[in-house]
């Protein structure tokens, strides 16, 4: 079994990691990878190649797949869902496990996620979509605040604004309309919900659904949820705040509606489909969609994972029961990220050896020189704790974090706070 993963993060680390140790005994490629990547073979055994091409360069992604006779490709990031990489790998009769950009726009499109939502009846906030500053500043006017204001397209999980007074949504108005900062585009304004958050990721092929265990991220920079929004700064799984009756009932009434609502819409889905979740009064709603793996949730997700995931996406390709299992312990993450990020952040940080520590660590940003690690993004690498509870695997991970802190990092110390 030969296996091409692309992408270069955390999430892409967490999925080779889990790959490699397929009863399939896979011999992994990724492309591009990071330096952590290369420490799989000596923890699992897996043979792990990194290869030199980037996550854009969809022909030249092909071609290598093709002349290395690979069985299975799975993408990791969105924009290479957005270039079509899966069409033009089912093209070549390739494998893969990813979504059509047709069908990937429940991500890349907030518009299209929200207008298939109200089509098919499927839970989420009241919404409008305006392309000018001045029309949606009216409507902001008639509003009022707390609102939410999205971003229209790919924004690398940077580009919605949880707006608690007028000021603050009209800044972002400006920021998203007028200074275009993540391209021109339309925003869409939503009502604000109130509830706990839950990532539920699920493997998917056409109305098949396969759901995994539920994570809680933490989007917000700093500790209580303050600060700017990030990419994720920690992640844990389970999440005993919101009883399982109420998991089942978004599988039921969300995942397989919203898979079968893409099917009917002619843009089938194959891949993960992952739902940003909300527990409201009024139960379980759509705050977003991606259509992809969840970073970092993924990060966490996937250790509590006990089934062999390599063996569970060709079955979802094929189309048979999968049912999987899950350890009993709890895992919690905790991000690192270079001082300033999301902003400009400080770059080339020096890091400890993270094979030193007896917790797992996947690097999200590093880069190697002469033996040395460097940090090579924002967020730079996360801890992901066990334990038999929460609290101890919260313990665990903090305990490994201490090892790998430096100056010029910051991390949030309250990971995890609304279980523990």
């Amino acid at each position: 079994m030969r296996i091409l993963i692309i992408g270069r993060g955390g999430r892409e680390h967490a999925i080779v990691w889990k790959m490699a140790q397929s009863a399939l005994k896979p011999e992994l490629f990724i492309a591009p990878g990071n330096v952590g990547m290369k420490h799989i073979t000596a923890q699992t055994g897996a043979p792990v190649t990194l290869v030199n091409l980037s996550e854009g360069e969809t022909e030249k992604l092909r071609d290598f797949a093709l002349s290395e006779h690979i069985d299975l490709t799975v993408v990791g990031p969105e924009a290479a869902l957005a270039d079509d990489i899966a069409t033009v790998f089912a093209a070549a009769g390739l494998r893969i496990f990813a979504p059509t950009a047709a069908a990937a726009r429940i991500e890349t499109s907030k518009e299209f996620a929200k207008d298939l939502m109200r089509q098919y009846r499927i839970p989420t906030a009241e919404y409008r979509t305006f392309e000018d500053y001045d029309s949606a500043k009216a409507y902001l006017d008639r509003q009022g605040a707390p609102i939410v204001i999205k971003y229209d397209g790919l924004a690398a999980g940077k580009g919605v604004v949880v707006a608690m007074t007028a000021e603050e949504a009209d800044n972002a108005l400006k920021d998203m309309l007028l200074d275009n900062r993540f391209g021109k585009g339309k925003v869409v304004m939503e009502e604000f919900l109130q509830g706990p958050e839950f990532s539920l990721l699920t493997l998917v092929n056409g109305e098949q659904v396969v759901p995994l265990v539920i994570a809680q991220d933490h989007k917000r920079a700093y500790d209580g949820d303050k600060g700017p929004n990030t990419g994720g700064m920690g992640a844990y799984a389970p999440v005993p705040v919101i009883p399982q009756t109420q998991i089942d009932w978004a599988v039921e009434h969300i995942m397989k509606p919203t898979a079968k609502a893409l099917k009917s819409e002619g843009c089938p889905f194959c891949g993960v489909l992952y739902g940003g979740l909300m527990l409201t009064k009024d139960g379980p709603k759509v705050i977003e969609f991606n259509a992809r793996f969840g970073d970092p949730e993924t990060e966490v997700v996937l250790p509590k994972l006990k089934s062999d995931l390599t063996q569970m996406m060709l079955d979802v390709l094929d189309n048979k029961d999968v049912t999987p299992e899950f350890h009993e312990e709890a895992f919690l993450g905790v991000v690192l990220a270079a001082n300033g990020y999301p902003g400009s952040y400080t770059k080339n940080i020096p890091l400890n050896n993270p094979d030193a520590l007896s917790q797992q660590v996947f690097c999200m940003g590093v880069k190697e020189e002469n033996g040395q690690l460097f940090s090579n993004g924002g967020r730079v690498l996360i801890v992901v704790g066990k334990g038999n509870t929460l609290k101890e695997a919260q313990q665990d991970a903090y305990q490994g974090v201490a090892k790998m802190a430096h100056s010029d990092l910051f991390y949030r110390k309250d990971i995890g706070w609304q279980a523990v």
